[in-house]
């Protein structure tokens, strides 16, 4: 054979292998696509239930009293004092108060259809600011000759002397309300001061481990905030039943002294 037709027959036989290779990818291709698609039709996707994991948190008030030292904890007994100290005082406030419009009610009632001024205080409840005053204006007016404080004259002694009796049931309206007044002002400082303690320590924490990634930064200033909050809490409340118990006192005060003017007018006419 010669080189030629040798170089021919080796051209032919690529040639027709390059012809043979597509077709036979081709038919595999199409062979394997519908087995596929069964496949796929027959065996639906199986999605993984998905488990709800309760995740504790790490921070809040109890690793806050865990974790702080001894200022921390005292800032937070403060705070808790104070809150426990202004509910104390807005509830006893309001059963002093609420006592004293019954009795201004019960003195419109009974006390002047009395036939005397003695008969209307004995008609009274012992203890009642509305008696306490008829008694001093009895006393008052009894009492003025003989005594050092004859020189001045009844109607000025009577109307002194009513006029001390309405001053002490005033006064002891408004016991316990500065208490409120200093809880509502000075409350939230206090509550800056834990957050400012609680931040230096932390951030001292962070600064000596050399790590300052969110979940070292994050979980300590958010326990020194919640020093600002309990703050708050602490001192809204403060607020808001001081104002309100200055409210209250002011409306039973104007029954007190409408008592105490009419009583002082009998009493100087000569009714005893």
């Amino acid at each position: 054979m010669s080189l030629t037709k040798f170089l021919r027959a080796v051209v032919l036989a690529v040639a027709t292998s390059a012809t043979l290779v597509p077709a036979t990818v081709a038919f595999a291709q199409a062979a394997s696509e519908p087995a596929a698609a069964a496949a796929t039709t027959e065996a639906p996707a199986i999605t993984p239930a998905v488990a709800n994991e309760v995740v504790e948190n790490p921070y809040g008030l109890g690793a806050l009293w865990a974790q702080g030292d001894f200022v921390a904890k005292g800032t937070l007994i403060i705070m808790v004092i104070m809150s426990m100290g202004s509910w104390y005082i807005i509830f006893t406030k309001l059963f002093e108060q609420q006592k004293l419009l019954n009795s201004a009610n019960a003195a419109g009632k009974s006390f002047w259809t009395a036939g005397s001024v003695r008969a209307g205080a004995d008609s009274l409840e012992k203890g009642s600011a509305f008696r306490y005053i008829a008694e001093q204006g009895l006393t008052a007016s009894e009492h003025h000759e003989g005594t050092l404080v004859e020189q001045i004259d009844l109607h000025t002694w009577v109307t002194m002397s009513m006029q001390r009796a309405v001053d002490n049931i005033q006064s002891r309206l408004q016991d316990g309300l500065a208490f409120l007044a200093t809880v509502g002002s000075t409350a939230p400082f206090v509550g800056l001061f834990g957050t400012v303690w609680g931040i230096y320590h932390a951030l001292t924490a962070i600064g000596i481990s050399g790590q300052a990634s969110i979940d070292k930064v994050a979980g300590p200033v958010g326990e020194a905030l919640i020093m600002t909050a309990i703050g708050l809490a602490v001192a809204v409340p403060a607020v808001m039943g001081y104002n309100w118990l200055i409210r209250r006192n002011k409306s039973a005060m104007e029954k007190v002294r409408s008592f105490s003017s009419d009583l002082h007018n009998v009493l100087i006419a000569g009714k005893r």
